[in-house]
């Protein structure tokens, strides 16, 4: 029994637990090495690598969008502004679930999902993480309220004030100066995407759009330090931006406006030059729309509204392209003298109509009471101040379509000669390798004669209108059109040396002798409407003038009609005749140059023609209703051993 009892071995266990306790300890002591290696490993060997993760957790660098330069009109009115604005931003990464926060935004406010669509484009081009996205613009006090209440169900989101350009005047400034708005996927292909990190608009049309490089201004950066909520604790390091250049514009705002009024209800374009630099004083289309609509992002139904086939308020007529009409016959009557196909002296006899040689289509003239009697005996004098046609017609046969457009090339016809007004037409200057080039057709005799007063394929744009007759004011001397006076407040000037060549006549005298006849077109008074200027009884007859204007109305026509045809009864309204008046003054000392189109307004000496003396009052005249001083001129003293040179010219006058 005793044998069956086996007695514990001590000595045994404990050598086995000594054993394991060793093992144990080594592996202990190899996990602690292990660790220790790996921080020094991580802390030293790898510390920068580290550092910099770490750093950039909490540290972000963001992009600081530059101020908008502004822009003034010559007398400092300022024209576009920028105004502070509270607008709701997104900082994606803070947001747990970005639809469902906007679903709740837009019970909230009215938040329409065209700008959602926007904000999300936004979003896409926004590259650096945690920066802030602007979901929708110009809250009002009661939105910022409710924002507020809720925002404890919206992280992530966050009510900032942000400057935004803004227009004081509105729709009659809008086509001259352009407007804002967000950048497309298709513009930010095209862009430099560090100069416009930050930035979510840019200028569309106009002004704004051209001069988009000065106004931008640089980018700037800060660096910041952010918690694990993305709010920033601390600004390490700042680059300012630099601001976008101020301009300013040659645009006199009070002559603006008074443009836009004195076309009323009529839809039409109006463009005022000086005539000494080329600068737009004036540039109005109507009806037009309000640029700041578009600053804040449109909606669908605001947008259809400009979308309209009748008024269309987004196309700018002061640089679209229409027959221009009788207001191209000094220009042709001054190349018919030049080319010596006509003298000043020279006459027909005008029955009322006209036939060309070959053809049985009877050509009659412009108006009612010309039609059967004619004009009688017409020189080139009196077929501009009567605007007679059978007159131009006669002369068109021998001067030619070639020639024609030859000499109406020197005035900017048939190309965009402005320096900064990118959008405006080129129009059109017809001659026989431009309709064979175009058309594939040869030019035929009765096509010379529609050219001759301004139809047929002859197209201009109210801006080559009053630029052609800024030159023709200037005897020749040309200057470019140009918006921009001087960009930068403090700075001079732009002086800019025209790419064009200036005009020289065979005679210049010619230039004094056609500035007679479209003065008579305003003032010649002959007792009968036979005999007076086409613009006499609407303009000088009317009221006092203070100062000579010279003037040519145009009356284009849309469709062709017969000689007996009421204008005012029977065509609708859409196929009424065009209204146009070219113009400047004082014609002893020209100040400024002008050109009004009136859509469908029919009569240019009637209609066009008033609309030109109202926007030359506003310019020329003071409170008193008198010719500013700085308009007037001392008359000049001719020394007598010139008398004799001039005498002839004043004869023929």
């Amino acid at each position: 029994m005793i044998n069956d009892i086996t007695l514990k071995d001590h000595t045994q266990e404990r050598r086995i637990f000594l054993s394991r306790l060793l093992i144990g300890g080594i592996i202990a002591l190899l996990l602690v090495a292990f660790i220790i290696s790996r921080l020094i490993y991580l802390q030293i060997y790898q510390y920068e690598f580290y550092s910099t993760a770490s750093d950039n957790n909490r540290i972000y660098s963001q992009s600081i969008a530059p101020t908008r330069g502004l822009i003034y009109d010559r007398n400092g009115v300022l024209l576009a502004d920028n105004k502070p604005s509270f607008n709701l931003t997104v900082v994606q990464e803070n947001v747990r679930d970005l639809d469902a926060s906007i679903g709740l935004i837009q019970g909230l406010i009215e938040l329409p999902d065209e700008e959602v669509a926007e904000f999300k484009q936004r979003l896409r081009r926004r590259g650096v993480p945690f920066s802030s996205v602007p979901l929708t613009f110009a809250l009002s006090e009661e939105e910022i309220a409710r924002l507020a209440v809720n925002q404890y169900r919206l992280p992530g989101f966050q009510v900032e004030a942000q400057l935004v350009r803004f227009y004081p005047l509105g729709a009659p400034i809008a086509h001259a100066l352009g407007y804002l708005s967000s950048i497309t996927e298709e513009e930010l292909r095209s862009l430099n995407a560090e100069e416009y990190r930050g930035t979510h608009q840019i200028g569309k049309t106009g002004i704004e759009r051209f001069y988009e490089p000065l106004l931008h201004g640089q980018v700037g950066y800060e660096t910041v330090e952010k918690n694990a909520r993305g709010q920033i604790m601390d600004v390490l390091d700042r680059t300012d931006p630099v601001p976008g250049e101020d301009l300013i514009l040659h645009l006199d705002s009070k002559l603006q406006l008074a443009a836009w009024d004195a076309l009323g209800d009529y839809r039409g374009g109006v463009v005022a030059l000086d005539v000494e630099t080329g600068g737009v004083l004036a540039m109005v289309s109507k009806p037009s729309f309000d640029p700041n609509l578009f600053v804040a992002g449109i909606s669908q139904t605001a947008y259809s509204l400009l979308n309209d086939p009748i008024e269309t308020p987004l196309f700018n007529r002061a640089l679209a392209k229409y027959a221009p009409g009788s207001t191209m016959k000094p220009f042709i009557g001054l190349a018919s003298l030049d080319y010596g196909v006509r003298t000043r002296d020279y006459q027909i006899q005008d029955p009322g109509y006209f036939i060309l040689q070959g053809d049985s289509h009877i050509y009659h003239d412009w108006t009612w009471w010309v039609t059967e009697t004619g004009h009688d005996l017409v020189n080139l004098a009196k077929a501009i101040y009567q605007s007679c046609d059978i007159y131009f017609w006669d002369m068109a046969i021998d001067l030619g379509i070639d020639r024609m457009a030859e000499f109406l090339d020197q005035f900017g016809f048939g190309k965009n000669t402005s320096i900064d007004i990118s959008q405006a037409s080129q129009g059109t200057l017809p001659s026989r390798d431009w309709k064979m080039e175009t058309l594939g057709q040869p030019w035929y005799p009765g096509e010379t004669l529609n050219s001759a007063i301004g139809q047929g394929y002859t197209e201009a744009t109210p801006l080559q209108l009053a630029t052609a007759t800024m030159v023709l004011a200037n005897k020749g001397r040309w200057r470019q059109p140009i918006l921009l006076k001087r960009a930068g407040l403090l700075s001079e000037d732009i002086q800019h040396d025209s790419a064009i060549p200036d005009i020289s006549l065979q005679n210049p005298d010619d230039w004094d002798f056609i500035h007679q006849a479209m003065q008579d077109v305003v003032h010649k008074d002959d007792g009968g409407y036979r005999n007076n200027g086409t613009a006499y009884p609407y303009i000088a007859m009317l009221e006092r003038m203070p100062y000579h204007m010279a003037g040519k109305s145009g009356t284009a026509q849309i469709i062709g009609m017969a000689a007996d045809f009421d204008n005012d009864l029977e065509v609708p309204e859409q196929f009424r005749d065009h209204a146009l008046f070219i113009s400047f003054a004082p014609v002893e000392n020209p100040t400024i140059a002008l050109a009004v189109f009136v859509e469908h307004g029919e009569g240019g000496s009637g209609v066009a023609g008033p609309i030109a003396k109202t926007i030359m009052d506003a310019y020329l005249l003071d409170e008193q209703g008198d010719v500013k001083q700085e308009f007037l001129v001392e008359p000049e003293i001719i020394p007598e051993q010139q008398l004799s040179s001039v005498a002839p010219s004043l004869e023929a006058l």
